[in-house]
C-alpha cells in the first residue's frame, strides 16, 4: 500500500502555488497581481495577529500557513516577471540580519565586529534622513505612535523613570482641559494625550492596540448583557435615563 505524500515542506507549497498559477491551473489564481492580492495579504496578517492575541495556537498554525501562501504567491508573481527569485529574498534578509548584528556573527578580532544599533544601521543602509523614517503611515495610529517612540528611545530620547511619564500624562490632560474651556486647539491637545498614554503603555510594556481592543470588547460584552436583559423585560433602552442605565452598567460589571 502506497502512503500518500504529506505535502509538509516549503518546496511542496512552492510546487502547489506554481501548479495553481500554471496555464492549466486555477483561473482565479492566474488573474492575480501583486496589487490585487494586497487586501487578502492584509486580512491574513490581521488574522495571524488575532490568533496570537487569542492564544489559539491551532488557529495560529493555520493562519501562518495562509500567510506563507501569500508570501510565496508574491514571490512567484515576481519570478514570472523576472523581478527577483525566492533565493534573492532569503539572501536579502539573511545578509541584513548578519550585517545588523556583527557582534553576534563575527569574532572580536574580525574588523567587521562591533556592537550595533539596529535602527542606526537601518538608517545608514536605507540612506534615510531621520531615524524615525520607515514606519508605515498605514499602521494603526496607536501602533505607529509606539513604533515612532521606540525608534526615538533607541538613541536615548526617552524618559528614564515611569514617574516622569505619569507626570507628563497629567500635564497633557491638564492642557486638554484648558483647551476645552478655551474652545481652541482641542484636537491637538487630545492627540497629545493619546500620544503620551501610548508612551506610558510602552514603559509598562503593554501593547496599546491590544489593551484598547480588550477594553472595547469588555464594553461590548457588558453592553450586550444590558441589551438582552432589557429586551427580555420588553424595555426600550432609549426610554431609560442615564442614571438608570448606569445602575444596570454597575450591576453587569
Amino acid at each position: 500500500m502506497k502512503l500518500e505524500k504529506k505535502n509538509n515542506t516549503l518546496e511542496d507549497l512552492i510546487r502547489i502555488v506554481k501548479k495553481l498559477r500554471s496555464p492549466y491551473g486555477c483561473e482565479w489564481d492566474n488573474k492575480q497581481t501583486h496589487e490585487s492580492l494586497i487586501p487578502y495579504l492584509l486580512e491574513e496578517s490581521h488574522e495571524v495577529v488575532e490568533a496570537i492575541q487569542s492564544k489559539d495556537y491551532n488557529l495560529l498554525k493555520e493562519e501562518l500557513g495562509d500567510l506563507f501562501l501569500h508570501l510565496i504567491f508574491q514571490v512567484d508573481l515576481a519570478e514570472a516577471e523576472n523581478r527577483f527569485l525566492l533565493e534573492d529574498v532569503f539572501e536579502g534578509i539573511n545578509s541584513k540580519l548578519i550585517k545588523r548584528h556583527p557582534h553576534i556573527f563575527y569574532d572580536k578580532d574580525d574588523p567587521r565586529w562591533k556592537e550595533g544599533n539596529w535602527e542606526e544601521s537601518k538608517q545608514k543602509e536605507k540612506k534615510r534622513d531621520s531615524i524615525l523614517e520607515g514606519v508605515p503611515i498605514s499602521l494603526p495610529a496607536l501602533l505607529r505612535s509606539r513604533r515612532i517612540q521606540e525608534k526615538a528611545a533607541m538613541v536615548g530620547f526617552d524618559w528614564d523613570k515611569l514617574d516622569q511619564v505619569l507626570a507628563k500624562v497629567d500635564e497633557e490632560v491638564g492642557e486638554l482641559k484648558e483647551s476645552i474651556v478655551d474652545k481652541k486647539g482641542i484636537a491637538d491637545e487630545l492627540g497629545d494625550v493619546l500620544f503620551t498614554v501610548v508612551n506610558l503603555s510602552r514603559h509598562l510594556d503593554i501593547n496599546p492596540e491590544q489593551a484598547l481592543n480588550d477594553s472595547t470588547n469588555k464594553f461590548m460584552k457588558r453592553f450586550k448583557k444590558i441589551e438582552k436583559e432589557l429586551k427580555d423585560k420588553k424595555i426600550d433602552m432609549k426610554s431609560l435615563s442615564l442614571e438608570e442605565l448606569d445602575v444596570l452598567w454597575e450591576k453587569n460589571k
